[in-house]
């Protein structure tokens, strides 16, 4: 029996035989009009009282040819609506805080119109998209996001738009909307994920009109066979030529076709990538150069205490114990990580007794600490203002400070100088931490011809160091936000393609311009709408993904494609002799498979044919294996495995089947 499922995807594969929904693939529409005729010989055999075998078998297997087809597509759109569903669940009947004339009033909210006034309060779900236009709040975003950590969404910065259906946990907003109703985040991209709105892509298109002129060839030559034939005296049969020509038709890459495009974006999607179109995707595998923002993508983002230098007369016990006695109370990344460095280094953590002050960090100052008592103080801060701060109190300065501090610099990190009342104690070195795993998928992309270029505000010395760890390409130090669409522009006017993330306002020109631009689902409203792909995670690193899936489905396009000329090569040798072997005494000697009729010869072809398309659909659906290789060896392995294997496959296969026909008929 067949499960709920099942039952769904064989009658979504027989709607698909509808004649609109068949002529959108040339080369499956020419088999449709093949069963079609040979359904009607079958009838006409039937009526008239004549042997009908040959043609029922004929129609019977070009059907199940045009189902396995259709199945493929319907099993690629099955996985991207069950991935929908998780979208669906947000999208509920919900209401409104519509504020008119300072005045809050429920309404539905598919009656909210763009650029309205919504209040949101703490517990409520979000019932619209809009920017935060008042207002700081935590956001629990797992009905879009699948990601239970809440999110910080707050006015007037790069982290204002909020997405409709996912919850507020803290704080109220008011937000102005900035979609119609129907045209919202979530209703967009379900229509993408299912494939509502799913366009061919330009090589999607191409490599359709390269197959209807293969297909169009061989009907040509179909077409010429019984002129020839006659003029030798041999009789064709018309259900036979029909047979035949489906036969040599790229059928198999014909059937897989839509499969592969829509399985790319589902992908996609289950990395919480939203591809706002296939071509999108595509795009993403031809990318020649990709601009990396240093901060979050490369490296973790928070500044991480990674060693602890003495200078002067000071010990090692002293500056941990005013580093940590400064960091205790420190509730950013950094104070954090100082404490935690102390406790691996097996320090012991100093006690805070009695009452003490707190040394806030300003902008001013630049430095933070502890006040203990009146005679003893700790702080921590910049080079310039410790120093600054030690000759106020007429403290020495040591000699060895400056070459510490641009030692640390040297190597890529931050210099956070140390002192107490008495003296300078040393320097704790900051390091962006680089994420583990960045060099060697850098290393990946150089060797599928991918150049990556990391662009960062910091200065060359610092930026050059972590560019020579992260393993980048090339880099630019001290870039500003229009930077990146000068550079954008510049490597396109080479003829490149050119991919980047960005989350802010200011980044929306440059994302609007990328050939693809990886929008985060934190930033603003703007840059999403700029961006042709949305990352639902807000991971900047996640854009090494987007090209290894774009990648990927090139490959696999590819691959298929080879598989199934190949396959069309070895039937061509393969029928055509078993066809006229008999009639033509000159054709036998290429005859050389033997098989046991002309008729055998040809329904195992086409049974072969049929059964091939359900036999690569798990391959066309979860994509070709890449491996860490570069592109020369990645076209020759595939050229071997799937080229030769073309070949080779159909001649063991239609044998195979030849001999088990042999014993039936």
């Amino acid at each position: 029996m067949l499960n709920p499922k099942s039952l769904s995807l064989v009658k979504t594969s027989l709607g698909k035989l509808h004649p609109r929904i068949a002529m959108r693939n040339p080369v499956m529409f020419v088999v449709w009009v093949s069963t079609l005729i040979t359904a009607a010989f079958t009838l006409t055999s039937l009526v008239t009282g004549q042997d009908f075998g040959f043609q029922l078998a004929t129609t019977l297997i070009l059907f199940a040819t045009l189902c396995f087809s259709n199945y493929s597509e319907s099993v690629a759109e099955e996985q991207g609506k069950g991935q929908a569903q998780s979208l669906k669940k947000s999208r509920t009947a919900l209401k409104a805080r519509l504020i008119r004339k300072d005045q809050e009033t429920f309404v539905d909210a598919s009656r909210v119109k763009k650029n309205d006034l919504v209040t949101v309060k703490e517990g409520e779900v979000i019932p619209v998209d809009g920017e935060i236009v008042e207002g700081i709040a935590t956001v629990n975003e797992s009905a879009v996001t699948g990601e239970s950590a809440a999110v910080l969404r707050e006015a007037g910065g790069d982290r204002s738009g909020v997405i409709g259906g996912t919850t507020l946990l803290s704080g109220n907003l008011v937000i102005r909307v900035t979609s119609e109703p129907g045209a919202t985040f979530l209703d967009r991209m379900i229509a993408l994920v299912e494939g509502a709105s799913r366009q061919k892509t330009p090589n999607e298109i191409a490599l359709t009109v390269l197959l209807a002129a293969l297909t169009l060839v061989f009907l040509l030559v179909v077409v010429t066979l019984p002129p020839m034939a006659g003029f030798l005296g041999v009789s064709l049969d018309m259900v036979m030529l029909i047979a035949l020509l489906v036969c040599l038709i790229p059928t198999t890459i014909g059937g897989l076709l839509p499969a592969i495009g829509i399985a790319g974006m589902n992908r996609a999607f289950k990395a919480n990538i939203i591809a706002k179109s296939g071509k999108a995707v595509e795009v993403a595998g031809d990318i020649d150069v990709l601009l990396l923002d240093k901060t979050g993508t490369i490296t973790y983002g928070d500044r991480q205490a990674t060693d602890f230098l003495p200078v002067g007369k000071a010990t090692m016990q002293e500056l941990v114990d005013a580093s940590v006695l400064t960091s205790l109370q420190d509730s950013t990344a950094e104070g954090k990580s100082i404490v935690k460095l102390a406790h691996e280094s097996r320090f012991e953590k100093p006690v805070l007794q009695g009452d003490y002050e707190i040394i806030a960090f300003s902008a001013e100052t630049r430095l933070s600490g502890i006040q203990l008592s009146e005679h003893e103080i700790s702080v921590k801060g910049a080079r310039d203002a410790i120093v600054n701060w030690a000759k106020a109190r007429d403290l020495a300065i040591p000699k060895d400070l400056d070459p510490v501090t641009e030692s640390v610099s040297k190597q890529g990190a931050t210099p956070l100088v140390v002192a107490n009342q008495s003296k300078i104690l040393g320097v704790i070195a900051l390091s962006d931490v680089i994420k583990p795993d960045i060099k060697e998928r850098f290393t990946k992309l150089r060797s599928l011809g991918v150049k990556t270029v990391m662009v960062t505000g910091d200065n060359p010395v610092t930026a050059g160091v972590i560019a020579a760890k992260a393993g980048v390409d090339d880099f630019i130090a001290e870039a500003k936000p229009e930077d990146k669409l000068a550079l954008i522009k510049d490597y396109q006017a080479q003829g490149l393609l050119v991919a980047m993330v960005g989350d802010g306002t200011n980044d929306a020109p440059a994302l609007a311009q990328a050939d693809i631009g990886l929008a985060m689902n934190s930033g603003t409203q703007a840059a999403k709408e700029a961006g042709n792909m949305v990352d639902l995670d807000s991971d900047p690193a996640k854009l090494i993904s987007v090209v290894e899936i774009g990648k990927q489905l090139l490959v696999t396009r590819g691959s298929l494609t080879t598989f199934s000329l190949a396959n069309d090569v070895a039937k061509y040798f393969a029928i055509i002799p078993a066809v006229f072997a008999g009639a033509l005494p000159v054709v036998a000697g290429l005859d050389f498979m033997n098989l046991h009729s002309p008729t055998s010869a040809v329904l195992s072809a086409l049974i072969f044919n049929a059964l091939i398309i359900p036999v690569l659909i798990p391959l066309a659906t979860r994509g070709v294996k890449m491996g860490n290789v570069n592109a020369e060896t990645l076209l020759r392995n595939n050229m071997l495995m799937f080229g030769l294997g073309g070949l080779v496959v159909p001649f063991v296969a239609i044998k195979f089947i030849d001999m088990i026909l042999a014993t039936i008929v």
